[in-house]
């Protein structure tokens, strides 16, 4: 441990970072979300008006921040995100809300208190590797990554307008980090939106 430490110290490997106020979380964590959508519009995970990601407001926890309907992902900025409660209605921000990440990942903030935040876009790869309805076969080290920690959600039902669908994620999902939505995309959830943002883009390229 004593080494360990030692080693960190000389790397000067950095750590997460730390905020005095729900304030700064909160200003960080909306950077972090703008910066993701430019990521997922690089890689083309941009699909018309489909694909979100969420994070949990630091203080009110039953809220969370969103991709305005519509919107690009490469032309979202922090300052257009909206922020939704959990029946679905629009407390911060002057863009609507779209209907399928509300009844997504309104259930999966529910469900999994732990989780700040989670993404979900229909990838060309994603997409392709959903349609067969099975997980990932651990033959790569990045693919390992997700053994025995993602699972398939096979009832697909169509857009997802009810939270009852989203319910049924949630519940697939489990305590894992992602879910593959058998004819539909992916799903990842993480402890905070870098994580997140991360697990969809090496299970993608895992796909």
């Amino acid at each position: 441990m004593a080494q360990a430490t030692a080693n960190a110290n000389v790397l000067k490997i950095p750590g997460p970072p730390v905020f005095a106020t729900d304030a700064e979380v909160r200003l960080h964590r909306k950077r972090m979300l703008a910066a993701a959508f430019r990521l997922f519009s690089r890689f083309g995970f941009d699909e018309g008006v489909a694909g979100h990601i969420t994070a949990r407001d630091p203080e009110r926890l039953d809220h969370f921040w969103v991709n305005p309907f519509g919107m690009h992902f490469g032309q979202i900025r922090a300052s257009d995100l909206i922020l939704v409660n959990h029946h679905g209605d629009v407390v911060e921000g002057k863009y609507p809300v779209n209907g399928a990440a509300f009844a997504i990942h309104s259930r999966v903030h529910i469900a999994r208190p732990d989780v700040i935040a989670a993404a979900h876009a229909h990838s060309i790869h994603g997409k392709s590797w959903a349609s067969l309805g099975r997980p990932l076969d651990p033959i790569t080290q990045d693919a390992c990554a997700f053994y025995e920690d993602h699972a398939v959600f096979a009832d697909f039902t169509g857009v997802v307008y009810e939270t009852t669908e989203g319910e049924r994620i949630a519940q697939a999902l489990g305590q894992r980090k992602a879910a593959i939505l058998q004819n539909h995309g992916l799903l990842t959830v993480g402890h905070c939106v870098e994580e997140a943002a991360w697990w969809f883009i090496t299970m993608d390229r895992s796909c």
